[in-house]
């Protein structure tokens, strides 16, 4: 895993007029902590700082370390709000990690083998990512930074599924859990043209 650090504050300047003020003034994000037998921690960091972050995608799956005023904690980010037009980060919710306890996180889902899959080499298919990210659940030493899947094997028409997929040891969909599996790819054959067909029947036609 790759170590996240970031620097924040404690804040008692709470309140929707106070969060502005902390993004207009001082280029801080508030933030909330929260989890284990603590009381939620309201705490502010800087954006640039967050930002460099979360320019790394693993960043929503690891285990970020979280000096507030000096004293350190793990966390993982389970919310962020962002700004509907520019998509900078308004809010921030933190999830404390407990070491023994597991931990929900969303982790990136990373495709290999594309370009050589059968689907798409042999019957010339089109790769369609249904699920970009996936929530997961596991021990904080299994948190995995994405989770690889082969297509290696999928033909046009085919689809996966979170209960077609290996995940590491420890690790589980919270989706799949709680009933739903969803699909997580598939592919399909090459959209047609209706101008192309068009042309073809006009041809056809002459």
């Amino acid at each position: 895993m790759t170590d996240f650090k970031l620097d924040a504050q404690e804040r008692s300047d709470l309140g929707k007029g106070a969060s502005r003020r902390l993004r207009r003034n001082a280029n801080l994000v508030p933030a909330v902590i929260y989890g284990g037998e603590a009381a939620p921690q309201s705490i502010s960091l800087l954006a640039k700082d967050l930002a460099k972050m979360l320019e790394n995608e693993i960043a929503f799956s690891n285990i970020i370390t979280l000096n507030v005023d000096g004293k350190s904690q793990d966390v993982v980010i389970k919310a962020l709000q962002r700004h509907p037009a520019k998509g900078f980060v308004l809010h921030a919710d933190f999830q404390r990690v407990i070491a023994g306890q597991k931990l929900t996180a969303t982790v990136p889902v990373h495709l290999i083998n594309q370009e050589t899959s059968i689907g798409v080499k042999q019957q010339g298919g089109e790769v369609y990512l249904n699920l970009p990210d996936a929530e997961v659940t596991c021990l904080p030493q299994d948190l995995p930074d994405f989770i690889e899947v082969d297509i290696a094997n999928m033909e046009v028409g085919q689809v996966l599924h979170m209960s077609d997929l290996k995940l590491p040891q420890g690790v589980a969909f919270v989706a799949l859990q709680h009933g739903s599996d969803l699909p997580v790819v598939n592919i399909h054959a090459p959209r047609v043209n209706k101008d192309d067909d068009a042309e073809k029947e006009e041809a056809a036609d002459e």
